[in-house]
């Protein structure tokens, strides 16, 4: 690449929206930014973005336009899917008028159409595959409501594992959150991605879940979102994705 090609490498961190361009060729003096595993600190470094992988403090950056990456609070009664053959009400309702090109959209994290929460949607395959895959552990986080009180040692239970029809499942963290009126309010975090698992396992000893929400999937967190509503999310949560699966 001569001189004249490519893009200045603070212009390509400014447009993605990491930084304004002042501040972005501060974090390049500072030797904040790597270009494909090299740090770089020269301001008149020059790159391709489509061509180059770019991090800052670690995290990779997405430069890739076409690449979608959305957060969605799907709401209780809807399915995980795209499309649904019987006409139900589906994730694939939300973005069909709000997102260019949504038939190439992954869901990642698929949840039962009684749980609401938080649900990933990309057309980045590689990070889908990788957040879904059991090998890399992602962290998923649920808020809970059973009937009872949850006395002390559930947890313990919980996290020394407990054995179900279809094998051993462990929590990576419990706690209760609140107590009122015969109910309790639990949060289980754990990496577990079979089917119903957090129904069936607290079901199996002894709390039945009344309704449950999933709050976090790895770094990404719902946090005030409505439910049925949809964010782009941040370059820094692309990052600490990539991050989390190693890419």
């Amino acid at each position: 690449m001569t001189d004249d090609d490519g893009v200045r490498l603070q212009k390509v961190l400014s447009q993605a929206g990491i930084a304004s361009r002042r501040v972005a060729e501060k974090m390049i003096r500072d030797g904040r930014v790597e270009v494909d595993g090299k740090i770089v600190t020269e301001l008149g470094t020059r790159v391709d973005p489509q061509q180059v992988q770019i991090r800052v403090d670690g995290a990779r950056i997405a430069l890739d336009d076409s690449l979608v990456y959305l957060a969605i609070n799907k709401p209780r009664g809807m399915h995980s899917t795209m499309s649904d053959d019987r006409g139900r009400p589906c994730v694939g309702e939300l973005v069909e008028h709000r997102v260019r090109g949504n038939k190439n959209l992954f869901h990642v994290g698929r949840l039962d159409a009684d749980t609401e929460g938080l649900l990933l949607l990309t057309n980045d395959g590689e990070l889908a595959h990788r957040l879904m895959h059991p090998s890399f552990e992602v962290p998923k986080t649920y808020l809970a409501t059973v009937a009872g009180s949850v006395p002390r040692g559930l947890g313990r239970t919980l996290r020394a594992g407990v054995e179900l029809d279809d094998g051993p499942v462990t929590v990576d963290d419990f706690a209760v959150v609140d107590a009122v009126a015969g109910k309790s309010l639990v949060k289980v975090t754990l990496h577990e991605g079979r089917k119903h698992i957090v129904r069936r396992l607290l079901a199996h000893v002894g709390f039945p879940v009344q309704e449950l929400v999933r709050t976090d999937i790895g770094p990404v967190a719902l946090g005030d979102q409505r439910p049925g509503s949809i964010r782009v999310l941040t370059q820094k949560e692309i990052g600490e994705l990539y991050k989390v699966v190693g890419l």
